[in-house]
């Protein structure tokens, strides 16, 4: 089935059957690649991509309900001023260990900022709360998800 999706700004026509998870889609069919395959059930959040803004899991969301929602990917997601911003940070910071999470840690961050501009520690926590890093660099995504927000880092 032909679906036409925004994708970073661009219409994108894919012709692929409708329970396609959106993944696939962004992965195997338009060669983007930031978003990645962790645990295929919504659980690590490796997949994250916003959809109109909000993030969600690209692993279990299908084609078919993507709808005419944009997608962003963290290819995409620096072109906005809270992107930005979160990227800044990430990178001062050398939030990155081994990487693999970091496109999802990244999404799921520049949505709290966009929705919260000045999360305290209990809110980070909770809005990152789905984004597991295997390398357990907690203590430093929430130190960049301060400083993007313009706070001061924890003691």
């Amino acid at each position: 089935m032909a679906y036409t999706l925004s994708v970073n700004g661009r219409t994108r026509r894919v012709d692929v059957e409708p329970d396609t998870p959106l993944l696939w889609v962004l992965r195997d069919t338009l060669g983007i690649l930031g978003p990645k395959f962790g645990c295929g059930i919504a659980q690590c959040g490796a997949c994250t991509v916003h959809i109109d803004g909000a993030p969600v899991r690209s692993c279990a969301l299908s084609i078919d309900a993507v709808g005419k929602g944009r997608v962003t990917t963290i290819e995409a997601i620096g072109d906005n001023e809270v992107g930005a911003r979160v990227q800044k940070a990430w990178s001062e910071l050398d939030v990155a260990q081994c990487g693999y999470c970091q496109p999802g840690q990244i999404m799921s961050a520049t949505a709290l900022l966009a929705a919260n501009p000045r999360p305290n520690a209990e809110e980070i926590d909770a809005a990152m709360a789905g984004n597991i890093c295997r390398c357990a660099t907690y203590i430093r995504i929430r130190a960049a998800v301060r400083r993007a927000s313009g706070q001061p880092e924890e003691a």
